[in-house]
């Protein structure tokens, strides 16, 4: 698949020649960063800090809040690299610091090795030092420690001469469990499906920036369909993972729901591409888009106003249900409660709402079978939920977090503060 790139100079999303000439200077990286996120990780790296010459890391802890990203770039140690898997990134990548002694520190899944090559020679130093090594030898050596590999053609960083597919096959034998992604010289979208078609991913740089290709178009290439009309089935979710509905797309609709950051897919029966809500009113924010294991159907995550439904229900196969359905009714009270609204009275009563809230921790503390946890944790929710939403707080924002802090390696103990701590006689 594509990962797009985002490389970073004096704080500006730039693309180079050869890694020297400035041939791009794309300006303020973060629109960038909202769009190339649509499709999935993107590859941020600090060329200052790989160079010595400044950081990026402001605008770097910016964009890992509004897209997921892979880092590298000036990451010489342990204590850096944890320092960003803490920060969010879903990866780091490691170019001379990835060495077995700092790499073993590190979890396997979550480092990427990056592997300059000149001809097939290992290059370090801003490309400026051959090592000797080959490619080869360095993916031997290190494809137990890491769970992924970048290997950049450094004679074709740029110039969009297109990849070397010959030899992509050999590199992704010898990487094994370890994912390759490969980088220098993508120019077409064909370049992409060729890499996929390997096994290997494709950073994309300069092809994006110049126009020559565009997100969507490299998106889809690996794509296949065994459908008759060559569209792709689409499951359409919420923020939570709720399936809405099943709808198709082509090529011409994943463009235009990239673009437009909508749900927009292809309607069969009209033939023609159909932008959700346009008639309903109900209409979507595109979050994300994901392809399946096997290329041939797409998910769209998305968040919907309203109902999803042709007959006004949330989702096509009914209303929905548990914490997300929750939330929604929290929501629609709170901004338009109908009279005796509970939820509205928890709002306009700060005091109670603090009360309830301790009232039910407490309960559910002391809840000694399953159906009594269940319940008081149920209670509990639901005040957490009216005090997060009464304070502008979402269930997708309290997910956010969760998710967020599950990327962290450095854990706070979590002893109780002194004033809620409980002794051990009072259980």
């Amino acid at each position: 698949m594509i990962v797009p790139s985002i490389d970073l100079q004096n704080g500006n999303a730039v693309q180079l020649i050869g890694g020297a000439e400035k041939a791009i200077d794309a300006g303020d990286p973060r629109p960038i960063a909202d769009s190339f996120g649509l499709v999935g990780e993107i590859a941020v790296i600090d060329l200052d800090a790989a160079l010595g010459t400044g950081s990026n890391e402001a605008v770097i802890r910016e964009l890992l809040g509004r897209a997921p990203c892979r880092v590298g770039g000036g990451i010489r140690d342990v204590e850096t690299a944890v320092r960003w898997l803490d920060a969010g990134a879903q990866k780091v990548i490691l170019g001379t610091a990835a060495v077995p002694e700092v790499l073993r520190e590190l979890p396997r899944e979550r480092v990427i090795a990056a592997l300059d090559a000149r001809d097939g020679e290992v290059v370090t130093e801003g490309w400026t030092r051959r090592t000797g090594a080959s490619v080869e030898s360095r993916i031997a050596e290190l494809r137990d420690y890491v769970g992924g590999f970048l290997v950049t053609f450094v004679e074709r960083e740029g110039r969009m001469g297109g990849l070397p597919v010959d030899r992509i096959e050999r590199l992704v034998e010898l990487a094994g469990s370890a994912r390759l992604t490969v980088a220098g010289g993508v120019r077409t979208a064909d370049d992409i499906a060729a890499a996929d078609r390997l096994g290997a991913d494709a950073q994309v740089g300069m092809a994006l920036y110049s126009g020559a290709m565009t997100l969507a178009e490299g998106f889809c290439a690996p794509l296949r369909s065994d459908r008759a009309d060559g569209l792709w089935p689409t499951v359409v979710t919420d923020p939570t993972g709720r399936a809405l509905g099943l709808v198709y797309s082509s090529p011409e609709s994943v463009r235009a729901a990239i673009e437009e950051r909508r749900g927009v897919y292809f309607s069969r029966s009209r033939d023609e591409l159909w932008r959700k809500g346009d008639t309903s009113g109900n209409t979507q924010e595109l979050l994300g888009i994901a392809v399946d294991c096997d290329r041939d159907a797409l998910r769209f995550t998305v968040r919907q106003r309203g109902a999803f439904c042709h007959l006004g229900t949330r989702t096509c196969f009914g209303e929905a249900g548990g914490l997300a359905a929750l939330d929604q009714t929290v929501r629609d009270r709170l901004s338009n409660p109908p009279d005796g609204s509970y939820t509205a009275r928890l709002r306009g009563e700060p005091s109670l709402l603090a009360s309830k809230l301790i009232e039910e921790a407490s309960e559910l503390a002391e809840a000694a079978t399953p159906t009594h946890a269940a319940a008081e944790a149920a209670d509990l929710i639901y005040f957490a939920l009216v005090a997060a939403q009464a304070r502008g707080a979402s269930l997708e924002d309290v997910e956010r977090v969760l998710d967020g802090r599950a990327l962290r390696l450095t854990r706070r103990p979590g002893n109780a503060k002194p004033a809620t701590r409980v002794s051990e006689g009072a259980q």
